[in-house]
């Protein structure tokens, strides 16, 4: 699932936790099921005034509890039809140098750091499996820090919203 990010919101500190209502987490439901909804739209789904949504819209996102507004693509008619999670076992302390070279790789489309018996797990998505494989063992397998990779090949994405 690509996204299109559209106003991208200053996040606060991950530590701080943000204390959400019911109806805060209703317009979040809202938003997720369709980040293209307006705020008259939401108010009426939520049940508040127009200038109550945008408020609260405007506190969610300047709180960093809404990040962005996104698109959700179909990989496959997008042309991007071969799809891998790929593992990573990475050397202690290059996590933040490692982040910022996932983060330049246009095919890597999801990074999380992780515990267990691997580091870091990404959601790969390329046009095919020889560009797949590229980015794979050129790319992945060459970065400065990276231990091991372990691919696990996606042969059916289920979109769970």
């Amino acid at each position: 699932m690509a996204e299109t990010e559209q106003e991208p919101a200053e996040a606060p500190p991950a530590t701080l936790e943000v204390s959400l209502d019911d109806v805060d987490r209703d317009i979040i439901s809202e938003l997720t099921r369709d980040g293209r909804m307006s705020v008259t739209q939401v108010a009426g789904n939520v049940h508040i005034s127009r200038a109550h949504a945008y408020s609260r819209i405007g506190r969610l996102t300047g709180e960093g509890v809404i990040t962005k507004f996104t698109a959700v693509v179909d990989p496959v008619k997008a042309g991007l039809k071969s799809s891998a999670y790929v593992t990573l076992k990475v050397q202690q302390h290059s996590w933040r140098t490692l982040r910022e070279q996932l983060r330049a790789i246009p095919e890597v489309q999801h990074i999380a750091l992780v515990g267990g018996s691997f580091d870091v797990i990404l959601l790969v998505r390329a046009t095919d499996n020889v560009h797949l494989r590229r980015v794979i063992f050129d790319q992945l397998q060459s970065m400065p820090g990276v231990i091991d990779t372990q691919t696990f090949l996606v042969f059916e994405d289920v979109d769970t919203r």
